[in-house]
Parts: C-alpha cells; sequence; structure tokens
C-alpha cells in the first residue's frame, strides 16, 4: 500500500485497530490511586510495557507489514534498530512468514540481539550509531528489492501505533488529557491524529527527555531540526531528528510537548516499581514523570507507559540512583580519634535514629596524626529526607560533625 492518503485516516485507525488484535495482548488502563494524589487528577497508566516483546511498536510494524501487497512480502522486510521496533518488526515478519532483516549498530547488546534472532530475523551488526545502521538498511534495501519498514516516520506504521488511541477511548471515552512518549514522533502522530478525528477537545501531550528534545526544537524553530547530540538515559527516545513525513501531523495535532529531566525519570522508576511492581523502561517512563507538570486538577488523565524492556543492569543502576535522590540511602564521613569505643559510640546514635547502617568504610590514614583523627564513612538507608536530616543533626549534637558525600553501593 503506498497511497499514503490512505493513512492517518478513520477507516485506516479502524482497520488498524482491528488488525493489530491479531497479534497484541490486551493491555487494559490501570487507574494509579498513588499517581492520581501525587498531582491531584485521575490518573490511569496504559501499560504497553506488557504488551507482546515489551512495547507498542508491534502494532505498527505489524499493520505496516499487513498492508504490503504479497509480491513486496515475498521479497522481505529491512529495518534498522537496536531497540523495541526491531523485535516489533520480527515479530511481524514472522506471522507473515516474510523474510525480516534487522540492521543494527555493533554497540548492540548481545541479549538484544539474540531476542531479535530469537523471532526469525536475519541480523546485520553495522556502524556505532543507528544512523548508520539506518543507511546500510537502506543500501541493502535498494539492493535487494526490501521494503524498509520506518521506526518512526512512516504513515503506516504510525496509524498502527494509533490503535492504542482507539482501545483507551473504547475504555474510557471521556478522558480529558492523553500523555504518549515522543522520540522520533511515530507514536504521539497516531495517538494525536486519532484522538483529533474522534473527540477533538481532548488535549494530547507530547513528552520528551531534555537531552533529546528534537520535536520541542522542531515547534519552536517552525520546521524539522537535527539537535547536534542526543544524550538522555532514555534510550528508546533518544532521536536527534523527528520525522520529516510525520512532523506536519504532529504541528497541527499536538496540543503541547513538555520535556522531563533524567533524575525525574530516575526516581518515577522508583515509584512504578513500588507502587505497582511494573518495570517500564525509562522511555516508557515520560508520561509518568510529566505529571506533575501539568496545571490540571481533576482530570482524567491517561499516561501511555510504552515499553519495559529494561536489561538488569540498567535496571539495578537506576534503582540505586533512584534511592540516592530520594535521600533513601547516603553516605556520610566522620572523623574519629582512633581509640577504642568510638565505632560503637557513632553506630550507637545512629541506631537510635533508626538509620540502617549499609557499609562503612575505615581510613586510618586521612591524616599523618592517627591519633588525632581517623576517616569513618558510613553508608545508611534512611525514610526519606527528614530522616536524614534527623540522623545528620543527632550526629552533629554528638559532636561527631558529619560531612555528606557522594553515596556509593
Amino acid at each position: 500500500m503506498s497511497d499514503n492518503t490512505k493513512f492517518l485516516t478513520l477507516p485506516a485507525f479502524e482497520e488498524a485497530s482491528e488488525k493489530v488484535k491479531e497479534v497484541t495482548l490486551e493491555t487494559k488502563l490501570i487507574q494509579s490511586d498513588f499517581f492520581s494524589k501525587s498531582c491531584g487528577n485521575n490518573v490511569y497508566l496504559k501499560p504497553e510495557n506488557m504488551q507482546r516483546t515489551g512495547a507498542y511498536k508491534i502494532r505498527g510494524a505489524y499493520y505496516r507489514i499487513s498492508k504490503l501487497s504479497d509480491a513486496e512480502r515475498a521479497k522481505g522486510v529491512i529495518t534498522a534498530s537496536a531497540g523495541n521496533h526491531a523485535q516489533g518488526v520480527a515479530y511481524a515478519a514472522q506471522v507473515f512468514g516474510c523474510k525480516a532483516v534487522i540492521v543494527m549498530p555493533t554497540t548492540t547488546p548481545l541479549i538484544k540481539v539474540n531476542r531479535t534472532k530469537a523471532l526469525g530475523a536475519e541480523v546485520v551488526l553495522h556502524g556505532d550509531v543507528y544512523d548508520d545502521a539506518a543507511e546500510e538498511a537502506l543500501r541493502l534495501a535498494k539492493e535487494n528489492g526490501y521494503t524498509f519498514v520506518h521506526p518512526f516516520d512512516d504513515l503506516g506504521v504510525a496509524t498502527g501505533q494509533g490503535s492504542i488511541a482507539m482501545e483507551i477511548f473504547k475504555e474510557l471515552p471521556l478522558v480529558d488529557y492523553i500523555l504518549v512518549p515522543v522520540g522520533g514522533g511515530g507514536l504521539a502522530t497516531g495517538v494525536s491524529t486519532l484522538a483529533k478525528l474522534m473527540h477533538p477537545k481532548v488535549k494530547v501531550i507530547g513528552v520528551e527527555p531534555e537531552g533529546a528534545a528534537c520535536l520541542s526544537e522542531s515547534f519552536r524553530n517552525s520546521k524539522v531540526t537535527t539537535l547536534p547530540s542526543a544524550s538522555t538515559i532514555a534510550d528508546g527516545t533518544a532521536v536527534k531528528t523527528p520525522g520529516a513525513n510525520i512532523f506536519p501531523y504532529l504541528q497541527k495535532n499536538l496540543d503541547d510537548v513538555i520535556t522531563v529531566p533524567d533524575s525525574d525519570l530516575v526516581m518515577a522508576f522508583l515509584d512504578m516499581v513500588e507502587n505497582h511492581k511494573m518495570v517500564v523502561e525509562n522511555s516508557g517512563l515520560l508520561t509518568v514523570a510529566a505529571l506533575k507538570q501539568l496545571t490540571c486538577k481533576g482530570k482524567k488523565v491517561v499516561s501511555i507507559l510504552s515499553g519495559g524492556n529494561m536489561d538488569v543492569i540498567t535496571m539495578s543502576s537506576v534503582v540505586q540512583q533512584g534511592l540516592i535522590l530520594r535521600d533513601r540511602i547516603f553516605t556520610v564521613s566522620v572523623l574519629l580519634p582512633d581509640k577504642p569505643g568510638e565505632l560503637e559510640r557513632v553506630a550507637g546514635v545512629i541506631a537510635k535514629q533508626n538509620g540502617n547502617v549499609i557499609k562503612l568504610e575505615h581510613n586510618q590514614f586521612i591524616t599523618i596524626n592517627r591519633s588525632a583523627a581517623v576517616e569513618l564513612r558510613i553508608t545508611m538507608e534512611a525514610f526519606g529526607t527528614d530522616h536524614k536530616e534527623r540522623i545528620l543533626a543527632a550526629l552533629d549534637k554528638q559532636g561527631f560533625r558529619p560531612k555528606q558525600v557522594r553515596a556509593t553501593l
């Protein structure tokens, strides 16, 4: 289907919404008491992190490939991706029985490469970054007659992603706000375009990471703009240039774009795990981290959680950083005379304040005169900022003069 005028229309969205049901799992809205109370609105989560392949990308890939002719599918499809789109295309191609080639940067973690291969795709490793991989994918497409399925700058792919909005309206017809993550803009295009076709009064807000706010910059310049760099822990939305084909739809249908710092994503991960027992990748948490920036109150707000594919090492790092940012883990340095009983005295002060010691580091070589002072670094757990301040005050009152230092685990 090469006629793009047939995409991003109400009939196309209706068709896509029915079509994707063949492969998608039902991701019903989850009402969140925790996030509702934190922002003063009635918040619902759309958990695409629980979707097949762990992200919404299966929707656009499947619908786009479904619109290819038999001859096109017989030649095969190709894409470039190191993330969720790779698995979406691989899975969709497997269902249709057509060849899929995925070009991934050489820096792609082995687990993602193997996961994509396990879905039946041929993986080609090329270049250091996505742009290199995309260039090679386009070359291979031309050379072999493959159809290139773009991760976001494709009207058919965006139409498939819009099926998310159709599901939201069926479950929550009176929704007031929909928050959608933005990388290249494919998901935001599908969701906002369908929203305005069906319910023009619904506000659709795109959310970008501060370190890769390419759509915000493009809106300011009223034209597609490429950022000099994209640096964010939200790797799924670390895009320097929004899609040129979809940009007019974003200009027309998005009500606003807001940005979120990485530190807010870290804390949102902690909140999501502790309150909803769900693992959501950093890009998928953009819409949750953005809730506190909303000026409205008492509205029905849906936050789309776009995916949940996060490796364990990253997860561990984010949890640790979140605990530190929330003052639930902190480290202090105190100087003690090098004599028996001093460590016990410090421990007694902390215990009285219900602090929990995680790690101790004892440095006798902080000064030449060991009898004058040795350094004790104490990493401990607290309930939050107020509790931490009470512990510090108690140590200071006993003459230990605690100095807070960078926490390490």
